[in-house]
């Protein structure tokens, strides 16, 4: 990947206007946002702004109201938690864009932010006619929103034809941090891949076996493993006809001189509201469903993980949403935390579901890196061109 442009530092941009697209689709429910770590990410970012003396228009998505209706995905959900994260007023921009900002700015106002993108089709077409409107609002564009960076949407792809365009800080430790990965890595290397489908995760685990020590697998995935290799898997979450799949994932390693790691004990309970009950692979039951790694499985994660120097982990390791059944992803969470404190280990995470069970955990601010980042995420490491990435690439 080409170097992206970025903005100087020192660049006067006192009066200008930067459009700054951010990434506001934050959970929420009826009493406001529940989850606001994307706010907090970009706040120092606009507060600099700010202090340089731009005007700051902030646009995002939130949602699908393109499938589901508009209703439910305004923004204005999300500006009081904003405004109160960010520590200033913020004006809410519903329609008539330019001419609002422009009788915003008239009234001193320096912090806008713009009715959700997708309620224009224009967005998600990456049509030429959006792009040029939000880029005539501007004077600037920067793009923080590297979760959105995978997708071929007007505000993320097809304004840099229209403004002078740039890559933001949050972009830069995005991809700082996957490069500890990929390139400049400390080995050994531990893989750590959970979730629920293996063929979500196909590509990612084959981009990254040539480049790991230890691949383990974990999650609702690894019940395919455990079928594949002949074990009973009661009523546990599978997927059909991806044999194949699995007897490669199992044959590279070795080509690739990376040891795979699969569970050899597991949790199962008959129902969710059980405690669970640690069992050998051989003593799985028909009735049974397999919802977390077990106690010998976990601790011999913890042992790789205490003499690797880099771990990467995309994937809960059990039902955690459950307390029942997060003990294993807790445990490993845990490990890597305290390993990361003592300056033993890089650690990188990323992906909502895997960012959710190590906030569950309490461990979220002991990592070396956590992306909220999904689908771009997973993406970039697979080895695929991200648009929203390409588009900012400085040409030789």
């Amino acid at each position: 990947m080409h170097q992206l442009r970025l903005l100087d530092k020192n660049k006067d941009i006192k009066n200008l206007k930067v459009l700054l697209r951010v990434d506001f689709n934050v959970p929420r429910d009826n009493h406001g946002v529940t989850d606001a770590t994307k706010i907090n990410k970009v706040k120092n970012i606009i507060l600099g702004l700010l202090k340089r003396g731009a005007t700051v228009i902030l646009c995002s998505h939130l949602g699908r109201p393109q499938v589901k209706g508009k209703e439910g995905f305004s923004l204005s959900l999300v500006k009081s938690a904003a405004e109160k994260i960010i520590g200033q007023e913020i004006t809410f921009i519903e329609k008539d864009f330019k001419k609002n900002i422009t009788d915003g700015i008239n009234k001193n106002k320096k912090l806008f932010l713009l009715e959700n993108l997708r309620f224009d089709a224009g967005e998600e077409k990456d049509n030429d006619y959006f792009a040029k409107t939000l880029s005539d609002l501007c004077d600037l564009y920067i793009n923080e929103a590297f979760s959105c960076s995978h997708r071929k949407h007007a505000s993320i792809h097809g304004i840099t034809k229209f403004a002078k365009s740039y890559a933001g800080e949050t972009i830069q430790e995005e991809l700082a941090a996957l490069n500890s990965i990929v390139s400049d890595t400390q080995k050994p290397v531990a893989c750590l891949i959970g979730g629920s489908k293996i063929s979500t995760k196909i590509d990612l685990i084959n981009n990254l076996l040539p480049k790991v020590n230890y691949m383990i697998i974990g999650g609702a995935m690894a019940n395919n493993f455990i079928k594949f290799n002949n074990y009973e898997v009661g009523k546990s979450k599978i997927e059909e006809n991806i044999d194949s799949t699995i007897e490669s994932i199992i044959r590279d390693p070795i080509k690739n001189k990376c040891e795979l790691i699969l569970p050899t004990d597991v949790v199962t309970a008959k129902t969710f509201e059980e405690q669970g009950i640690n069992k050998s692979l051989n003593s799985i039951e028909q009735d049974d469903m397999i919802l977390d790694i077990g106690m010998e499985t976990a601790s011999h994660i913890i042992s790789i993980i205490k003499k690797s120097k880099t771990v990467f982990w995309n994937g809960p390791f059990g039902f955690f949403e459950k307390d029942n059944f997060a003990k294993g992803t807790n445990l490993i969470s845990t490990a890597i935390a305290e390993l990361t404190q003592q300056d033993k280990l890089i650690s990188i995470a990323g992906g909502g579901d895997t960012f959710a069970a190590i906030k569950k955990s309490k461990k979220e601010n002991n990592f070396t890196y956590i992306s909220t980042a999904g689908g771009a995420f997973l993406e970039w490491l697979e080895g695929k061109t991200l648009p929203g990435l390409k588009v900012l690439e400085i040409k030789n």
